[in-house]
């Protein structure tokens, strides 16, 4: 199961382990059930604190626990977790044995003290990036309080229970047989919706924070950057944003950052804010913008309202806060998200296998998404509103030569179909013929662009109809003091590397409007 380079890296890691464990395996006698017994067995030759032994249970097959010797502390996982999944393995290993977690230390202790009985169970694929993230976070819970257990499900591996339960987009988390969340999840954000008076004391603490000189909100690569280059410059820098790393969480695959040939967004979201770490920079992460309230006269301070009801100054403001995917916006596509209709193929993809899916749009995130799906599922119908496919010529050449896909053009798509519980189908429009038409299907992947999260920015700076925040060339918005950068603005090329170079430009204007501020105004003010 682990090639060379694998065991090397985890031989290293293991040599972490305090306490003994134990890899408890409940196994069939299925074909994934003796490659997780051969994975088992191949982890615990790395150290003499590891011991393989029979589950006496009737637990999920294949699955196994991860538990501390002579406790009841570990965590379970239903299936095999390679892929994205192997790091949490790795830490799920090392936490059980003893060696500490790495997050803030007054988050353990609310996790400690949480009062209650939590179940978690969190369904997962392989292939999803946004996964890990809430599997790491639910496992360390259940190590640091013994009234909680978790256990992370992959989909792939249990249909019929995803079928029953009605799983239709990963990450997927129950709590005690009932839903509790779906999408990514970092462990404060679970926390907080479990410990109900952790929103308040967050914002109490934001309220009681001094004023910023340069104030960025928003955290994805714009954001980070804008950070970094006004730490530099040794003035009060903060950032709040909604998610640390912003779209770039959602990007599978990254092949077009100079100087690195091929990274995945989840990486390199990390190393943002790691970077932004080792400077002098007030993060605040999980805080999302709600009004902006720009500073009555020159030189004064700008407020930015959060949703808690708390908010920020700032003598400047850099607003980066990106994009989300764009909605066809048809009846039924609200009323079936996550229930068949999804934005993202690498996370749910799996969980169609074998069925009949859609994918909108026809440009390069919509031809890939149907080059992938191709691999999974039954068959897979592209529509695309233009008369012809926008991706790349390598992309469209390779979507002609797969049997199970079908392309339609000059189609628009006019409403989601479902029967109360999931997709059944779509409805859509051949505008060369003004005739209508149904595809029966049980799942629709929506891949037609980006839209600005500026909503809250209205009537606080100019905006362009398309809701992106107009900028000049040194990122100024038209208000005096307040910048913008990245996929929100107007901008004309939405890629990582230009965002960063926008975040960049924004706060080496950012500082030059603060020292050309006069003395005088500024101590007014």
């Amino acid at each position: 199961m682990l090639d060379a380079n694998l065991t090397q890296q985890l031989k290293a890691y293991l040599v972490n382990i305090k306490q003994p464990i134990e890899l408890v395996a409940s196994l069939g006698d299925d074909a994934k059930s003796r490659e997780l017994g051969e994975l088992l067995n191949e982890i615990a030759a790395l150290s003499d604190l590891i011991a393989v032994i029979p589950a006496n249970d009737d637990a999920r097959k294949p699955s196994f626990m991860i538990r501390r010797a002579g406790t009841d502390i570990g965590v379970r996982f239903a299936g095999i977790p390679m892929g994205h999944e192997f790091t949490s393995l790795v830490l799920a290993l090392l936490q059980v044995g003893g060696h500490p977690s790495k997050a803030a230390q007054e988050l353990i202790e609310q996790v400690k003290n949480l009062d209650g009985d939590y179940a978690f169970e969190t369904y997962f694929s392989l292939s999803c990036q946004n996964c890990p993230d809430v599997v790491q976070a639910l496992n360390l819970m259940a190590v640091l309080n013994p009234r909680i257990t978790h256990t992370a499900i992959d989909g792939g591996l249990f249909p019929a229970e995803v079928e029953e339960r009605k799983v239709m987009a990963v990450p997927t988390v129950f709590l005690n047989g009932e839903p509790f969340g779906q999408g990514r999840m970092e462990l404060e954000q679970i926390v907080a919706k479990i410990d109900s008076g952790a929103g308040a004391r967050a914002a109490e603490k934001i309220k009681a924070k001094e004023p910023f000189e340069v104030l960025v909100i928003g955290g994805g690569p714009a954001g980070a950057a804008a950070a970094i280059y006004a730490a530099r410059k040794g003035i009060r820098t903060g950032i709040a944003a909604e998610r640390f790393g912003g779209q770039v969480l959602d990007t599978m695959s990254i092949e077009n950052f100079i100087s690195v040939s091929h990274t995945e967004g989840p990486k390199l979201a990390a190393h943002l804010e790691q970077h932004v770490k080792d400077y002098d920079v007030d993060i605040m992460n999980h805080q999302r913008a709600a009004k902006l309230i720009p500073a009555r006269v020159e030189g004064g301070l700008h407020e930015v309202v959060l949703e808690n009801g708390a908010s920020l100054k700032g003598r400047t403001l850099i607003l980066s806060t990106g994009a989300r995917w764009r909605q066809m916006n048809v009846p039924g596509e609200d009323d079936y998200r996550n229930k068949g209709v999804t934005y993202c193929p690498h996370c749910d993809g799996p969980l169609f296998k074998g069925k009949r899916v859609a994918v909108i749009g026809g440009g390069n995130s919509g031809a890939e998404a149907a080059i992938d799906l191709a691999g999974i599922v039954a068959h897979v119908t592209l529509i695309e509103y233009d008369s012809q496919l926008r991706a790349d010529a390598v992309l469209q050449r390779k979507l002609a030569s797969l049997p199970n896909v079908k392309i339609i053009t000059s189609a628009l798509t006019t409403e989601v179909q479902g029967d109360g519980e999931k997709v059944t189908g779509l409805s859509y429009k051949d505008r060369n013929h003004d005739t209508m038409h149904q595809v029966e299907l049980e799942g629709i992947f929506v891949q037609i662009g980006l839209v600005p999260n500026t909503e809250w920015l209205k009537d606080a700076v100019a905006l362009t109809p398309r809701g992106e925040i107009e900028i000049d060339h040194r990122g100024e918005t038209s208000q005096r003091g307040i910048f913008a950068a990245g996929d929100a603005t107007t901008v004309p090329y939405k890629q990582i590397v230009i965002a960063m170079g926008a975040g960049s430009t924004a706060a080496l204007s950012a500082f030059d409007y603060l020292i050309r501020l006069p003395a005088e105004l500024e101590e007014a003010a």
